[in-house]
C-alpha cells in the first residue's frame, strides 16, 4: 500500500509538473514571438533540447541520476523520429489554417487508441472510449475555428500525428521494457533530437517565414526571453518523458488538451485573447470529458489491483498455514516418540 500511495503522488507530481511548465512555455513563448517579433519556432526548439541535454548532463556528473547505456541505434532512431515529428508539426501549422493544425492534434488520440490496440493488444472500455470522444468534442468545440484543406498540408498533418503517436507509444515502450527511466532516456536521445532540428530548424523556419534566424537581430530583451524559454523547456521535456513513462501516450494527449483549456483561460485572463460562448461551452464539455477520463481510469486500475491483492493474501494465508503446521507435526511426532518408549 505504501508502494502504490507513493506511486500515485509521483504521477500527481509529474501530472502538475507537466502542465504547470507547459503553461508556462506557451506564455513565454507567446510574449518572444508575437510581441518581440521572434518567429524562429523550430530553430528554439533545437536550442531548447541542446539546453536540455547540457543541464541533464551537469546533474548525471553532480550524481543526481545514473546514466545507463542503452543500445545506441534504437535511441538515435528514437531521438529522430521525435525530432521528425515536431519539425512536421511545425510545418503543418506553416502550411494548414490554425483550425486544421488543431484537428490535426485532436486526431493524435484516436490514432494512439488504434496503433495501441493493433500492435500492443491494448483495451480499452466503452467508458474510456466515451471519455475521449466528449474530450475531443469539447476541445474541437473551444478551439477549432476555420478548417481550410490543402493537398500538401494534410499529407504533412498525416505525417505529423503517426510520427507523434509513434514516439510517444515508444516513449512508453522502451521505458518499460528496457528499464530506463524518463531521465536515463531523455538524456541518450536529446542530443539526437537536438542535432536533427539544429540542421532542419533553420531551414524549415526561412522556408516558413522568409526570414533568417542568423540574419536577426537579438536585442538583449530578446535573448532574456530565449534564455527564459531554454530554461522552462527543461522542465517540460522532464515531465513529458515522466508522465509518459508513468502514465500512458493516451493520458499525456488528455493532459496536452487540459493545457489548451487552461492556455485559452489563461490568454483571455492575462493577454485579453477573444473568448465566446463557444469557447466556453467547449472548454465545459472537456472538463467533463477529462473528468470521466480521470474516474473510469482509477475505476478500472482499482479493478485490476483488487485481483492481484486478493492473490498476495491467499499467498500470505498459506504460508501462514503451513508455518503453523509444522509445529504441530511436530507436536505429533513427539507424543507418539513419549507414547513408544513408555511402551
Amino acid at each position: 500500500m505504501g508502494e502504490m500511495s507513493s506511486f500515485q503522488l509521483g504521477v500527481v507530481g509529474a501530472l502538475f509538473l507537466s502542465v504547470a511548465s507547459s503553461v508556462s512555455i506557451v506564455i513565454c513563448n507567446k510574449a518572444l514571438m508575437s510581441n518581440l517579433g521572434f518567429p524562429f519556432a523550430t530553430t528554439l526548439t533545437s536550442w531548447h533540447l541542446m539546453v536540455t541535454f547540457c543541464t541533464l548532463h551537469a546533474a548525471q556528473r553532480l550524481n543526481f541520476f545514473e546514466s545507463k547505456s542503452v543500445d545506441t541505434k534504437t535511441v538515435m532512431l528514437f531521438g529522430i523520429l521525435n525530432g521528425v515529428s515536431i519539425g512536421l508539426l511545425n510545418l503543418s501549422l506553416g502550411f494548414n489554417s490554425i483550425g486544421f493544425y488543431q484537428m490535426t492534434k485532436l486526431a493524435i488520440i484516436p490514432f494512439t487508441v488504434l496503433l495501441e490496440t493493433l500492435f500492443l493488444n491494448k483495451q480499452f472500455s466503452r467508458k474510456i472510449k466515451f471519455a475521449l470522444f466528449l474530450l475531443l468534442v469539447g476541445v474541437g468545440i473551444a478551439s477549432v475555428t476555420d478548417l481550410q484543406l490543402n493537398l500538401v498540408g494534410t499529407i504533412l498533418s498525416l505525417l505529423a500525428i503517426v510520427t507523434t503517436c509513434v514516439g510517444q507509444i515508444l516513449t512508453n515502450t522502451i521505458q518499460k521494457r528496457l528499464n530506463v527511466s524518463s531521465t536515463q532516456l531523455l538524456y541518450q536521445s536529446a542530443p539526437f533530437q537536438a542535432a536533427i532540428l539544429f540542421v532542419s530548424g533553420p531551414l524549415v523556419d526561412q522556408f516558413l517565414t522568409k526570414q533568417n534566424v542568423f540574419a536577426y537581430k537579438y536585442s538583449p530583451l530578446v535573448l532574456g526571453f530565449i534564455v527564459l524559454s531554454c530554461l522552462i523547456a527543461v522542465s517540460v521535456n522532464f515531465s513529458t518523458f515522466l508522465v509518459i513513462g508513468k502514465t500512458s501516450p493516451v493520458t499525456y494527449q488528455v493532459l496536452g488538451h487540459l493545457k489548451t483549456c487552461l492556455i485559452l483561460g489563461f490568454g483571455y485572463t492575462l493577454l485579453h485573447d477573444p473568448f465566446t460562448e463557444r469557447n466556453i461551452i467547449g472548454i465545459l464539455i472537456a472538463i467533463c470529458g477529462m473528468g470521466l477520463y480521470s474516474f473510469f481510469c482509477t475505476q478500472e486500475s482499482k479493478k485490476k489491483q483488487s485481483p492481484d491483492l486478493s492473490l498476495v493474501s491467499q499467498i500470505k494465508d498459506k504460508d501462514t498455514t503451513q508455518l503453523l503446521g509444522h509445529p504441530d507435526k511436530e507436536s505429533h511426532e513427539a507424543k507418539k516418540s513419549t507414547k513408544d518408549s513408555v511402551v
